[in-house]
């Protein structure tokens, strides 16, 4: 039995924020799940499409100084759906984000070309050489 007092609360502590369900990184700062057997293939872990998107729809959106409720207005959609959007948290369909697009001065297909760079610039830090690999990330073909 416990020395406490009947009618006193106790203390159940958290988990670190970090290991929170539903805490959401950058990402750049997402750690690569691991997959067993191959080590390459934890070097080269794209990002999910929905994460890059996000980026993007809130890097305009900053980068015009407007708040999350001024663009959700404009978009005529939810001000926590936009923001789970830019989280990279939902999966917006093609209307959401052509309506976000369009509210932030850009077409649908601005802002794919523009998750699509962001693709193109993360595929490209991720192919470098890999340690103990045979051909040291070089190959001739013939």
């Amino acid at each position: 039995m416990s020395n406490e007092a009947p009618n006193q609360a106790r203390v159940i502590p958290l988990r670190p924020q970090s290991a929170r369900p539903g805490s959401v990184r950058p990402v750049s700062e997402r750690p690569a799940p691991t997959p067993p057997g191959n080590p390459a293939a934890r070097e080269t872990r794209e990002p999910l499409w929905r994460d890059l998107v996000g980026d993007v729809l809130r890097r305009e959106r900053l980068a015009q100084e407007r708040t999350l409720k001024d663009v959700a207005d404009a978009a005529r959609i939810s001000m926590p759906y936009l923001s789970e959007v830019e989280r990279g948290r939902k999966e917006a369909s093609s209307e959401v984000l052509a309506a976000a697009a369009q509210a932030l001065g850009l077409g649908l297909g601005d802002l794919l070309s523009l998750a699509q760079g962001e693709l193109t610039r993360h595929s490209a830090r991720s192919r470098r050489a890999v340690p103990g690999s045979p051909y040291n990330g070089m190959c001739l073909a013939a």
